[in-house]
Protein backbone atom coordinates (compact mmCIF):
# COMPACT_ATOMS: atom_id res chain seq x y z
CA UNK A 1 0.00 0.00 0.00
CA UNK A 2 1.16 3.54 -0.70
CA UNK A 3 1.46 6.09 2.07
CA UNK A 4 1.17 9.80 1.34
CA UNK A 5 3.24 11.91 3.70
CA UNK A 6 2.44 15.61 3.68
CA UNK A 7 5.29 17.68 5.09
CA UNK A 8 3.51 20.72 6.46
CA UNK A 9 6.49 23.05 6.78
CA UNK A 10 10.26 23.27 6.68
CA UNK A 11 10.42 22.14 10.33
CA UNK A 12 9.24 18.66 9.38
CA UNK A 13 5.69 18.42 10.77
CA UNK A 14 4.05 15.54 8.89
CA UNK A 15 0.66 14.04 8.22
CA UNK A 16 0.66 10.40 7.02
CA UNK A 17 -2.23 8.85 5.10
CA UNK A 18 -2.44 5.29 3.80
CA UNK A 19 -3.91 5.17 0.29
CA UNK A 20 -4.37 1.50 -0.70
CA UNK A 21 -6.62 2.34 -3.67
CA UNK A 22 -4.56 5.24 -5.04
CA UNK A 23 -6.43 8.34 -6.23
CA UNK A 24 -6.04 12.06 -6.83
CA UNK A 25 -3.81 13.76 -4.30
CA UNK A 26 -6.12 16.77 -3.93
CA UNK A 27 -9.10 14.54 -3.07
CA UNK A 28 -7.04 12.55 -0.56
CA UNK A 29 -5.67 15.71 1.07
CA UNK A 30 -9.11 17.34 1.15
CA UNK A 31 -10.74 14.28 2.72
CA UNK A 32 -8.03 13.98 5.40
CA UNK A 33 -7.47 17.70 6.08
CA UNK A 34 -3.88 17.55 4.83
CA UNK A 35 -1.99 20.82 4.31
CA UNK A 36 -2.31 21.25 0.53
CA UNK A 37 -4.05 24.45 -0.56
CA UNK A 38 -6.15 24.28 -3.72
CA UNK A 39 -8.62 26.37 -5.61
CA UNK A 40 -9.58 25.44 -9.18
CA UNK A 41 -9.08 21.64 -9.37
CA UNK A 42 -8.55 22.03 -13.14
CA UNK A 43 -4.83 22.79 -13.60
CA UNK A 44 -5.38 26.46 -14.27
CA UNK A 45 -4.24 28.29 -11.11
CA UNK A 46 -1.21 26.43 -9.70
CA UNK A 47 -2.30 26.91 -6.09
CA UNK A 48 -1.92 23.20 -5.34
CA UNK A 49 1.63 22.83 -6.68
CA UNK A 50 3.60 20.37 -4.58
CA UNK A 51 7.24 19.43 -4.39
CA UNK A 52 7.68 15.66 -4.57
CA UNK A 53 10.39 14.90 -2.02
CA UNK A 54 10.16 11.11 -2.40
CA UNK A 55 8.18 8.56 -4.41
CA UNK A 56 7.70 10.29 -7.77
CA UNK A 57 7.62 6.85 -9.43
CA UNK A 58 4.49 5.95 -7.43
CA UNK A 59 2.51 8.66 -9.21
CA UNK A 60 0.81 8.39 -12.60
CA UNK A 61 2.56 10.34 -15.39
CA UNK A 62 1.49 13.96 -15.90
CA UNK A 63 -1.57 14.52 -18.03
CA UNK A 64 -1.57 17.21 -20.75
CA UNK A 65 -3.12 19.94 -18.56
CA UNK A 66 -0.52 19.46 -15.83
CA UNK A 67 2.34 19.23 -18.33
CA UNK A 68 1.24 22.54 -19.86
CA UNK A 69 1.08 24.44 -16.55
CA UNK A 70 4.12 23.12 -14.65
CA UNK A 71 6.66 24.87 -16.95
CA UNK A 72 4.88 28.17 -16.30
CA UNK A 73 5.30 27.57 -12.55
CA UNK A 74 9.05 27.00 -12.70
CA UNK A 75 9.22 23.56 -14.24
CA UNK A 76 9.28 21.36 -11.17
CA UNK A 77 6.86 19.59 -8.89
CA UNK A 78 3.36 18.38 -9.58
CA UNK A 79 -0.17 19.71 -9.26
CA UNK A 80 -2.10 17.97 -6.50
CA UNK A 81 -5.33 18.50 -8.46
CA UNK A 82 -3.98 16.43 -11.34
CA UNK A 83 -1.43 14.04 -9.82
CA UNK A 84 -2.75 10.58 -9.05
CA UNK A 85 -1.28 7.87 -6.85
CA UNK A 86 -1.05 4.65 -8.86
CA UNK A 87 -3.42 2.00 -7.49
CA UNK A 88 -1.82 -0.99 -5.79
CA UNK A 89 1.69 0.43 -5.46
CA UNK A 90 3.88 0.02 -2.38
CA UNK A 91 5.96 2.79 -0.85
CA UNK A 92 6.05 6.32 0.45
CA UNK A 93 5.20 9.50 -1.42
CA UNK A 94 6.46 12.53 0.49
CA UNK A 95 5.05 15.91 -0.59
CA UNK A 96 5.33 19.52 0.48
CA UNK A 97 3.16 22.38 -0.73
CA UNK A 98 5.18 24.90 -2.70
CA UNK A 99 3.14 27.69 -1.06
CA UNK A 100 4.03 26.40 2.42
CA UNK A 101 7.80 26.60 1.91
Amino acid sequence: MATLVFVANRFGAEKRIDVPEGGEIVDISDHHFAPIPFSCRSASCGTCQVEVLEGEDLLEPMNDAEADLIPLLGGKGRLACQARVKPGVEGVIRLRSVLAT
